[in-house]
């Protein structure tokens, strides 16, 4: 599975994706208030502002899922539901794992909605653990929006 960084043509696609991943995943999981704010607009303003720390899998122009970094976070991961099982997601955590190790972060951390154990169980197998609970300042157009979340760390070895 080819990871790549993502182009700037490939905003659209990558914003409606993350659109129907997350209501697909989170929404139930979600305060209504913070579902009403993620709309279509809402993912791809955030990811034309990310750009640049994304990496997608799949073909140019129909990527299949995306990763982003930032600092020593695993910030963004998400995966269409028609690549689930694929490899997709495990090409991106490694894509994004590798560029954590490089910047030389030593404990990586993501966050994830507490209550989805289909990516909780996919990071466990993955070799992260659940350091527990925390409430995370979720981005948002009308600033940021508390949300619970599972704090998952991996140590990561350093880069040549």
């Amino acid at each position: 599975m080819q990871v790549r960084p993502a182009d700037p043509a490939e905003i659209d696609h990558l914003a409606q994706l993350w659109h129907d991943a997350w209501h697909g995943s989170h929404a139930q999981l979600a305060p209504p208030e913070l579902v009403r704010l993620r709309t279509l607009a809402n993912f791809r303003d955030r990811l034309a502002a990310m750009l640049d720390t994304i990496s997608v899998a799949g073909p140019f122009g129909a990527p299949l899922g995306f990763c982003s970094v930032k600092g020593d976070e695993l910030y963004q991961l998400f995966v269409s539901p028609t690549a689930h099982g694929t490899g997709v997601a495990a090409a991106l955590l490694a894509d994004a794992e590798a560029r954590l190790a490089a910047r030389g972060v030593e404990l990586a951390w993501l966050a994830c909605a507490v209550g989805n154990m289909r990516a909780a169980r996919f990071y466990e197998k993955s070799g992260w653990r659940n350091a527990g609970t925390f409430v995370m300042m979720s981005e948002t157009s009308q600033g940021p929006f508390p949300v619970d979340q599972w704090r998952f760390e991996k140590r990561l070895a350093r880069s040549p």
